[in-house]
């Protein structure tokens, strides 16, 4: 492991000075970064970095306004929980992160407030890929997803037309689905499978979604 790694350097308290100056410097400015979010703000910290979201396009908007249908329908009429839509900020231990879509079971969303403004970590997570946010999507977060129990993590190519379904193992994400059509059974929603083509496509995402009513 890196930290015995790290232990068996002879500049191991060099090392762990740093650190802890570092990470520090970086509360602080998490903290400064939460003070001055407000509704109108769409933003993310990561890793000490303020990444400010600028408008997306319109196929990204579109898939993931389509994954907040199909998944909200699966789970409101059944009481399973809460589906959220962007806006929602997710705080982890060290970073503050907004998915495109996420989910919490309802072991954990009976205990939202009506004013609560930050968010524990989702079972379930939905990061529709952009230029400007790929790298994060498939590196710190997928990392931090997993490190903090996301159940399920699905990537979406809105362009290609792919979806990705990686399922937590121990604490791993395994790839369980890679595909532009077939069926994608979610393992953190109950009872949750449609055809892969409802994330692309709005007659398709219509009918999985009339299948919940």
């Amino acid at each position: 492991m890196l930290v015995d790694q790290l232990l068996r350097s002879p500049r191991a308290r060099v090392y762990l000075d740093e650190m802890t100056e570092r990470m520090s410097r970086e509360e602080t400015a998490r903290r400064q970064f939460r003070e001055t979010m407000n509704e109108d703000t769409r933003a993310e910290f990561i890793n000490g970095e303020v990444y400010v979201h600028s408008p997306a396009r319109y196929i990204h908007n579109r898939t993931a306004e389509r994954v907040y249908r199909l998944l909200d329908a699966a789970t409101s009429r059944r009481g399973l929980g809460v589906v959220g839509h962007e806006k929602y900020l997710v705080a982890l231990t060290r970073n503050d992160v907004e998915p495109d879509v996420c989910y919490w079971s309802r072991e954990k969303s009976d205990a939202f407030t009506s004013d609560q403004m930050l968010f524990p970590a989702p079972d379930l997570v939905v990061e529709v890929l952009s230029s400007s946010t790929a790298a994060l999507d498939r590196g710190v977060k997928f990392d931090d997803y997993a490190a903090h129990g996301v159940r399920e993590y699905w990537i979406v190519d809105a362009d290609a037309r792919v979806i990705e379904q990686h399922v937590l193992c121990g604490d791993a994400y395994e790839l369980r689905l890679k595909s532009s059509d077939g069926t994608l059974a979610c393992q953190a929603i109950p009872g949750l499978n449609f055809n892969v083509m409802a994330i692309f496509d709005d007659t398709e995402n219509h009918r999985a979604v009339d299948a919940f009513r």
